[in-house]
């Protein structure tokens, strides 16, 4: 019985060990909001890759990232920073658009898989 629950802990911790770091290299990528316009209007990402997002927004106001295409909506709150995680995508354009409204509509933006 002992034996059974020594090998259920380091079968358990194993897991642990070798899964932390899968997640830590996923390619992470960074979208700036500033004066209601997304930065990078358009970001190229690896194709077949899963990749972390931080969307920053350095805006005093709320704003989002909403995409049909990726299937994503996140609302970002002012002066802070929030994290999505998309793909594995095949190769494509993705456009994706805020919630702001500017002179001339929302601000829009392109995520390239190459």
């Amino acid at each position: 019985m002992l034996q059974r629950m020594i090998k259920r802990v380091i079968s358990v911790l194993w897991l642990v060990c070798t899964a932390a770091p899968l997640a830590a290299n996923e390619p992470v990528y960074t979208i700036k909001i500033f004066n209601r316009q997304f930065i990078p209007v358009e970001l190229h990402i690896p194709k077949a890759t899963k990749v972390q997002i931080v969307l920053d927004n350095l805006d005093d106001t709320a704003d989002e990232f909403d995409s049909h295409s990726l299937n994503r909506e996140k609302h970002i709150p002012p002066k802070s920073q929030v994290v999505i995680y998309i793909g594995p995508l095949a190769a494509g354009r993705y456009i994706y658009e805020g919630e702001s409204e500017v002179t001339g509509g929302p601000a829009l933006g392109v995520i390239v898989v190459e």
